[in-house]
């Protein structure tokens, strides 16, 4: 233990005591009444923007790749993840943890085995590939319905041997990561037959897929028999779960994740697909499978997101996830700085802080309804006078990768051993 601590840089250590200092001092100002339950929703929006811009940063900003479907990820997690909540709360039951988690495993295990086995075969071309998976899917997610409902009961029985209040925070952590989840396989799916698609025509694939996911959640009570989803009515009596600890905790571990990963050889491959995809195939680079890799992480904080929003007003409607709402993260990622993390999240919480509370407090009611004119007149002027973004390629030092020590072909023997010789 004293080992791995020794072993954590001073910049860590920075970053993690200024992060805990702005949680605390938020917390005390929310405690003591400062902040009073609108600027707390304001902040916690704030908070899952981020998470959603970081997630779309890593898809557009560091792979290259120019998409329009994160409010369709982010739908999926926040009704999946709402669903499990709802049936604990309302319905005293764990079927929705149950069912949801078997889904996750069987179609997540399902999708590595099949791309384990056609990575042996040779001429399976991505139309094929997707049919394959498709199918797969669709048995593995049958198959674990019904064993997810046959574990619901021996599961319930469990949670309920926890205080009440632990047993929901357990059950909404797990609603949260298997939103995630489910988010991140649907965009591998996705994926398969569309990441092949050129920038411009993989945005409106993307964008597409936004507008059906909207349509599938208006029919969802009647399509496919959710009930409590109460499809474009909206789905009420979300427990609202989502504290500024929760907030905090997710939006910390999707940076430290989206650093450790930019910092790696991962990071370097995602970044060289960007900026040449020929020149990163022939130092062989596997293009395809790295734009897929950043594909469903990015997809996978959209979920999580979602679940995370879903938890903030306890009330969800499809018309919320419709594809003009899809811009507000690429507005985002442009204003902090297409590449920049720093940047996203700051953009995220100036957005959130500024043009969703303090705007709509200092001018007259009926602002709301021209933002869809003030947004893009920011997005023109800032991309007119500073295409980088507010902050550029800034990152904080926490972030900031580090070169490696330069090494010499012809590095000059030492002085002493110089002097040792002559001796």
């Amino acid at each position: 233990m004293v080992k791995f601590i020794r072993g954590v840089s001073r910049k860590t250590w920075v970053f993690l005591g200024l992060a805990v200092g702005v949680y605390l001092i938020v917390q005390v100002l929310l405690s003591v009444g400062v902040l009073n339950d609108f600027w707390s929703t304001i902040i916690r929006q704030g908070a899952v923007m981020a998470i959603l811009a970081l997630g779309l940063n890593l898809i557009y900003g560091f792979n290259g790749q120019f998409s329009l479907g994160q409010f369709g990820f982010y739908a999926i997690g926040a009704y999946a993840s709402a669903d499990v909540t709802y049936r604990w709360t309302l319905l005293q039951t764990a079927n929705g943890v149950t069912v949801l988690f078997m889904v996750v495993v069987l179609v997540g295990v399902a999708i590595l085995g099949l791309r384990q086995l056609l990575s042996r075969i040779r001429g399976v071309d991505a139309l094929s590939a997707f049919a394959l998976y498709l199918v797969l899917t669709i048995v593995a997610g049958a198959l674990a319905v019904v064993i997810g409902g046959a574990l619901a009961g021996p599961v319930t029985t469990l949670l309920n041997l926890l205080p009440p209040g632990w047993s929901l925070q357990v059950v909404f952590f797990l609603a949260i990561l298997l939103g995630g989840l489910l988010a991140a396989e649907v965009s591998f799916l996705f994926g398969l037959p569309v990441l092949m698609l050129g920038s411009d025509y993989f945005g409106i694939a993307t964008l597409g897929f936004t507008i059906i996911v909207k349509v599938l959640f208006d029919n969802s009570d009647t399509m496919f028999g959710f009930a409590e989803m109460k499809g474009a009515r909206g789905m009420v009596g979300i427990p609202q779960l989502s504290s500024w600890f929760w907030m905090f905790v997710f939006l910390l571990a999707v940076v430290v994740i989206t650093r450790n990963i930019l910092q790696s050889s991962y990071g370097r491959a995602i970044v060289s697909v960007r900026e040449d995809e020929i020149a990163a195939m022939s130092m062989g680079i596997d293009v395809a499978s790295f734009k897929t890799f950043t594909f469903v992480l990015g997809s996978l904080f959209a979920g999580i997101a979602g679940g995370l929003y879903a938890h903030v007003g306890g009330f969800l409607v499809p018309d919320s996830f419709n594809f003009v709402k899809s811009f507000d993260p690429m507005i985002v990622v442009v204003l902090g700085g297409l590449g920049s993390v720093t940047g996203t999240v700051a953009a995220s919480f100036i957005w959130s802080l500024v043009l969703e509370g303090l705007l709509r407090l200092v001018l007259p009611q009926g602002f709301e309804t021209w933002r869809y004119v003030v947004y893009p007149l920011l997005l023109l002027v800032m991309m007119l006078l500073k295409p980088s973004g507010l902050f550029g390629n800034f990152e904080i030092p926490y972030l900031r990768q580090a070169l490696p020590a330069l090494r010499l072909k012809n590095n000059p023997a030492p002085a002493e051993a110089t002097q040792g010789s002559k001796a």
